[in-house]
C-alpha cells in the first residue's frame, strides 16, 4: 500500500515539475512538440531511476561510511553526468535505433536539474532502495505526464487566434500556471 500512496503521490500530488518546479527548463524547452515530450520523457525515465539507484548505493556505502555527507551534491552532479555518458556510449553500441531517436535528449538529461533533485529527495526522505527506486520512477511518470499534457496543449495553442502580445512567451507561461493550478486539484487525494 505505501508504494501505491508514493506512485500516486510522486504522480499527481507532488509532480516533479508543477509543484515542487524542477526540471523547469526541459518542460518550457522541449514541449513544444508531443513527440519530443514522449522522447524526452522516456530517456527522463530511465535516466532518474538509474541515476537514483547508483546515488543511493555511492550515498551509503561510500560518504556515509567515510563521513563525507558534504560532498553529496558535487558527487552526485558527477555520477549523474557519467551515467549519461555511458548510458549514451552504450546506446550507440548496442541500438543505433534507439540512440538516434534520444540523441538530443540524452545530453540535455546531464543538465535537468530534476535528476538530481530526486536523487538527494530519496536521501532525505530516508528511503530504503526499493522505496527510492519506486518514488524515482514514479516521479519520471509525473515528469513526463506534466510535459506531455503541456506539449499537447501547447501545440493546440498553435491553433488558436491569440492576440500579438500573448503570442510565444506570455501564453506559454499562463498555460503552465493553469496547469500547475489543475494538479493542485489532486492535493486532498493522497496524504503521505
Amino acid at each position: 500500500m505505501e508504494y501505491i500512496l508514493i506512485f500516486i503521490s510522486a504522480i499527481f500530488v507532488n509532480n516533479v515539475v508543477l509543484s515542487q518546479f524542477l526540471g523547469i527548463c526541459p518542460f518550457l524547452g522541449v514541449s513544444k512538440k508531443v513527440d519530443t515530450a514522449l522522447g524526452m520523457s522516456a530517456a527522463v525515465a530511465f535516466v532518474l531511476t538509474l541515476a537514483t539507484a547508483v546515488t543511493f548505493g555511492i550515498q551509503k556505502f561510500v560518504l556515509d561510511a567515510f563521513g563525507l555527507q558534504y560532498l553529496q551534491t558535487i558527487t552526485f552532479i558527477l555520477v549523474i553526468a557519467a551515467l549519461v555518458q555511458m548510458v549514451e556510449i552504450v546506446l550507440k553500441k548496442v541500438s543505433p535505433a534507439l540512440y538516434q531517436a534520444l540523441g538530443v535528449f540524452l545530453p540535455l538529461i546531464t543538465t535537468n536539474c530534476c535528476v538530481l533533485g530526486v536523487a538527494i529527495l530519496v536521501i532525505q526522505k530516508d528511503y530504503d532502495f526499493l522505496t527510492g527506486l519506486v518514488y524515482a520512477f514514479s516521479t519520471a511518470i509525473g515528469f513526463g505526464l506534466a510535459l506531455t499534457v503541456f506539449a499537447g496543449l501547447r501545440e493546440q495553442m498553435n491553433f488558436s487566434a491569440l492576440p500579438k502580445g500573448m503570442k510565444g512567451t506570455p501564453i506559454t507561461l499562463i498555460t503552465a500556471g493553469l496547469l500547475a493550478m489543475a494538479f493542485m486539484g489532486f492535493s486532498g487525494v493522497v496524504k503521505i
